[in-house]
């Protein structure tokens, strides 16, 4: 019984607001762009580009795209995430793919009960459009066990809602713990590496490559005209397709910053106090937006990371605006705050204090701590 029926019988409804935190999708309405609103030639490399969360994943195409987050969407929806096709890729090799996906932990997903006797059926829905009619395929892949659940959808010139629900899997229970156990992936561009086997649409099986595509899907890079919106993105438990659960701009951007944040100034020359740990070495001290994902100790130990100077810094450097900070030195962090080591060209007295300034311009991404998985 879909917990939307739950709710009925309780004298509830859905579209009342009922349901809440029944979305394992984070960042489904696209609000959240903390690394920028647009990337070009997107194609050439896996990451992370602009929406929170939504990651490409590519493999040997030609083809590429500029990812947006724009101010399109079907009613109540402000944001959707666009693919635009800038260069073609017409003749497709074998392994070729591109796509989105969106990698969710296991200890998170605990209540599916998968590889039980009980396990749930889940149900994927977003909303899409294109320049022009298509068929795409959607994956829900379990990482921990390599299986996976396929199933293609239509794409229109109108905003149009896709509703998929996937049976449950009794097989391969998912880790209880922080890391990638489960993913859903949209699958726009594949090569025949991934077309030619048996496409068996909502089936449960060991991962197979030749498996993962529908056959005779469209592909993205066929032509630069070549659009794909996207919105609206929810997995929740059950049979149906629940109303979207919308919520505040705050919560969805406090969930992105487990995986992701931008240390950004808000002003020009930001001031920091800083400790020379040696002559070209300085210590600052940071407060954390919310606690990471993972967390890295002074000898290094962290499941994955990385921390990155991307703007300007500068350590005793006032009123210059210089930027004497050649590397970041090392990063170590606890639930609360995080400790930077700074490289500098500048001549220091170790243990001394100083003033360090941050950031040339207002608002300017002076660091970023990435921990997605």
């Amino acid at each position: 019984m879909s917990r939307a029926r739950d709710l009925a019988d309780l004298g509830g409804s859905a579209d009342a607001g009922g349901l809440t935190g029944r979305n394992l999708i984070i960042n489904g309405a696209m609000t959240v762009a903390q690394r920028g609103t647009s990337s070009t030639g997107v194609g050439s490399a896996n990451g992370y580009f602009t929406v929170d969360r939504f990651q490409v994943f590519t493999g040997s195409t030609a083809g590429r795209a500029t990812m947006s987050q724009v101010a399109d969407g079907p009613d109540g929806f402000a944001n959707s995430l666009k693919f635009e096709c800038t260069t073609s890729d017409t003749t497709i090799a074998a392994g070729e793919n591109f796509g989105i996906l969106q990698i969710l932990e296991g200890q998170d997903l605990q209540h599916l009960k998968k590889g039980t006797s009980n396990a749930e059926s889940l149900t994927l829905s977003f909303y899409v459009k294109g320049n022009a009619s298509a068929t795409y395929t959607v994956e829900m892949k379990d990482n921990d066990n390599d299986r996976i659940n396929t199933q293609k959808f239509d794409v229109t010139t109108s905003w149009n809602r896709v509703s998929l629900t996937f049976v449950p899997d009794t097989t391969g229970a998912l880790d209880n713990d922080n890391l990638g156990s489960f993913q859903f992936g949209l699958w726009l561009h594949a090569g025949s590496d991934f077309t030619g086997g048996t496409f068996a649409s909502n089936t449960w099986a060991a991962k197979t490559n030749g498996n993962r595509v529908y056959s005779t899907q469209t592909s993205f890079f066929d032509s630069t005209s070549r659009t794909f919106f996207i919105t609206g993105v929810q997995l929740e438990v059950g049979e149906t397709a629940t109303p979207f659960e919308h919520e505040d701009f705050a919560t969805t951007l406090r969930k992105c910053q487990r995986y992701f944040q931008a240390f950004k100034t808000g002003r020009v020359n930001t001031s920091l106090v800083s400790v020379a740990s040696s002559t070209s070495q300085a210590v600052i001290n940071m407060p954390l937006q919310v606690e990471p994902r993972a967390l890295a100790s002074y000898d290094g130990a962290l499941a994955s990371g990385t921390f990155t100077k991307t703007g300007t810094v500068a350590v005793n450097a006032f009123p210059s605006s210089g930027n004497n900070v050649t590397s970041i030195a090392f990063w170590v962090c606890n639930s609360t705050e995080i400790s930077v080591g700074l490289n500098t060209s500048a001549t220091l007295v170790q243990y001394n204090g100083y003033m360090t300034r941050v950031g040339a311009t207002a608002g300017e991404t002076v660091f970023t701590l990435d921990v997605e998985l």
